[in-house]
């Protein structure tokens, strides 16, 4: 018993001590988001800022049009978020929770689009895109963010896991199919969807490849284009860098934070059920 503990105990500080060593690049990020230029530049270098100053981040502001790349960003990762995530709630209950033709084929060939690498759709996505004059556009951002098969099928898993006889108990009451899905799935599967919230707004936050290709005006440029830009214009002044990374990555750590408890449950969760 004793010596399952010290296991215990050696397992927590070996997993405490990875993701510590995994958050120094972070937290001298955003520490040094508080320094000057001098003391960035210091040797030896210095961990906690010697003279914490906000100076970066308004800066960053006065060289950069970081308040309308925000804005781009917000709607091109919450409207498309929104959507995902209702759109593969509802089909993730229908495939778990109703009987159809073709429902078992439909199923697998929607799982077969995730065997397709992304770099293989560009050229056809761009392409239609350009024929629907959808470059340069809002809508061309957003557009091809507006489902998930990931989220199809992790939904489908976790709508598994609840009991058919609660569903029946509800149509029995009079509910309708709707109100069985917006009064009973939705709250019990708040941890799938917080989880496929975190997942779907990290990858279009993050989204680089398609607004490069899709967008080639300022107007519409987003973070992912706009901190690659500003790094290469202010690679000198590392510290200004470091203000504009911190703020184009607070809404994801937030978002993660005030969903962690959700996240670790859906994670768990999903693959009860085959």
């Amino acid at each position: 018993m004793q010596t399952r503990h010290i296991l215990k105990a050696l397992t927590y500080v070996a997993l405490i001590s990875v993701g510590f060593v995994m958050l120094i690049p972070f937290l001298w990020m955003v520490l040094g988001s508080f320094k000057t230029a001098r003391e960035v530049m210091k040797f030896p270098p210095t961990f906690i800022p010697e003279d914490p100053t906000l100076a970066n981040y308004k800066e960053v502001f006065s060289r950069l049009s970081f308040g309308r790349y925000y804005l781009n960003t917000i709607i091109t990762s919450v409207i498309p978020t929104i959507i995902t995530v209702m759109t593969a709630s509802m089909a993730g209950f229908g495939f778990a929770k109703y009987r159809f033709a073709g429902r078992g084929v439909i199923f697998w060939l929607i799982l077969a689009t995730m065997m397709i690498p992304y770099p293989v759709t560009i050229v056809p996505l761009y392409t239609m895109a350009y024929r629907a004059g959808l470059v340069n556009t809002y809508t061309g951002l957003i557009i091809v963010n507006l489902s998930s098969a990931f989220g199809i099928f992790m939904m489908r898993q976790f709508c598994l896991t609840i009991p058919n006889d609660l569903l029946d108990a509800a149509r029995i009451d009079g509910s309708s199919e709707f109100g069985i899905f917006y009064r009973i799935i939705m709250p019990l599967t708040k941890p799938a969807l917080a989880t496929l919230t975190i997942f779907t707004f990290t990858g279009n936050w993050n989204s680089y490849m398609w607004p490069l290709l899709v967008v080639n005006t300022d107007r519409l440029r987003t973070l992912s284009l706009a901190i690659p830009l500003f790094n290469g214009q202010y690679s000198s002044f590392p510290n200004l860098v470091y203000a504009a990374s911190a703020m184009a990555i607070l809404p994801v750590v937030m978002l993660f934070i005030f969903n962690q408890r959700y996240f670790t449950e859906g994670i768990t969760m999903s693959g009860l059920k085959e």
